[in-house]
């Protein structure tokens, strides 16, 4: 199969968010900080598109409450031009298939029982059909965005492939590789192998994805930055946004190709993937 045509830098404002979990204040000041809502929740991004990377739940006690909020400005951003990409994570999918390791205790008294939270998490509960709308991964002009990282593998099997067996793995066989260690929610390899590994595996599967630059979450950064790797080709956003991780506030900014991490100190220009 002949490699996407590489696409051209998405010529509106792409705003990207990492990992949220299940802590409405820390999502609430960092989506403020991005400038897409006010302090009453409204959206303000206009014709914004904002991707949150997923993991909105577990950790903290608000799984709830920031997923309604992620769902709402969905809608809210459509109306006003723009566009929500909420994408699903790893602590998502464990939530569906009933994986609850991470979930707080108050997370569960939030929803009044165990058995409440269940049903709001499967395929006829509120929370559970809105999530199993999501993607895993998506493109925005030249960038894709995944929670995990899309391996080379994975990439040739293109986005739509991807998606629909995530999809039909969740509520079918929650062993199916697509949703193992090697699978667009859980790899790690492009900012935890040495860019001697990661670049050139990242260079293979963004070929075979017709784009230039991925963004990623998952994987925590413990400096409490946005990551960058293989000259821009990589970013990583999961910068401990919840208070569980520190509560450090960071999203990034993409303007005609251009990426800016932005934090409560200002932007800082991030480097760009060459090529075009």
């Amino acid at each position: 199969m002949a490699a996407p045509t590489l696409s051209a830098p998405f010529p509106g404002t792409i705003v990207a968010v990492g990992d949220l979990h299940a802590d409405l204040d820390a999502a609430r000041k960092v989506l403020r900080l991005a400038g897409v809502i006010d302090e009453t929740d409204a959206w303000i991004g206009g014709n914004t598109v904002l991707v949150q990377t997923g993991d909105t739940t577990d950790r903290g006690p608000d799984s709830k409450e920031v997923i309604e909020l992620i769902a709402k400005l969905e809608g809210d951003a459509g109306a006003a031009g723009g566009r929500v990409v909420a994408l699903l994570g790893n602590h998502e999918a464990m939530n569906i298939v009933g994986d609850w390791r991470y979930v707080h205790p108050d997370d569960v008294a939030d929803f009044g029982t165990p058995e409440a939270r269940r049903q709001a998490f499967s395929s006829n509960g509120d929370l559970g059909q809105w999530l199993r709308k999501r993607d895993v991964v998506a493109k925005v002009g030249d960038t894709v965005f995944v929670h995990g990282g899309v391996s080379p593998k994975w990439a040739e099997k293109g986005l739509d492939h991807i998606n629909d067996e995530v999809r039909k793995a969740l509520d079918t066989n929650p062993q199916a590789p697509v949703l193992g260690a090697e699978g667009p929610l859980w790899l790690r390899d492009y900012l935890q192998a040495p860019e001697s590994v990661a670049c050139p595996a990242l260079t293979d599967a963004l070929e075979a994805l017709g784009a230039r630059r991925m963004v990623v979450g998952h994987t925590t950064q413990r400096t409490g930055t946005v990551a960058h790797r293989c000259g821009g080709a990589l970013l990583g956003i999961d910068t401990g946004i919840s208070a569980h991780y520190g509560g450090n506030l960071a999203a990034v900014r993409i303007e005609a190709g251009d990426a800016r991490a932005v934090y409560p100190i200002g932007p800082i220009d991030l480097p760009d993937p060459s090529g075009g």
